[in-house]
């Protein structure tokens, strides 16, 4: 066995034993009082209609989707926008002139796909946050869900 392969071993083994015993001190120090009000489902503030495996707003799939999205179009930004600046100095050259002009119009075109479909979804409405509850039925509290009209329950120790 290598002392690398026996350096991996060992830090594995260190990580996997502060893990357990980080879970297992949670379960001894932490209170366990379970209640129907901490059982109950939350969506983000909106108030639940029907039960948790049937009713599950894909909208908030569209959001994080979208942040990905974008956050990954401002990953490509900040280094093109590094070197865009280095190629546009005057000591740069002609060369890196021109490159620099392509890499702009190459930007913008991907900047405007990510627009297009931007618009795509906002002109569809999956960006609309209101949701429509006219013909679905309130679910009792017994059967696992709460109703629409339920107050929103306080979170007790």
């Amino acid at each position: 066995m290598t002392t690398l392969v026996a350096t991996i071993a060992v830090f594995v083994s260190v990580g996997a034993v502060f893990l357990l015993a980080n879970l297992f001190l949670g379960k001894l120090v932490r209170p366990n009082r379970p209640s129907p009000e901490k059982g109950d489902i939350y969506e983000c503030g909106e108030k639940p209609v029907g039960t948790a495996w049937v009713q599950f707003d894909l909208r908030f799939y569209v959001v994080a989707l979208l942040f990905v999205i974008f956050d990954v179009e401002i990953a490509f930004f900040f280094p093109w926008a590094v070197v865009f600046g280095q190629l546009t100095r005057p000591e740069a050259g002609e060369s890196a002139a021109t490159f620099a002009r392509f890499a702009f119009f190459e930007l913008m075109v991907f900047f405007g796909i990510l627009l297009v479909g931007f618009a795509y979804l906002w002109k569809r409405g999956d960006l609309e946050w209101v949701r429509s509850v006219a013909g679905q039925t309130p679910v009792s509290r017994d059967s696992g869900a709460s109703t629409a009209e339920t107050p929103s329950p306080s979170i007790r120790g």
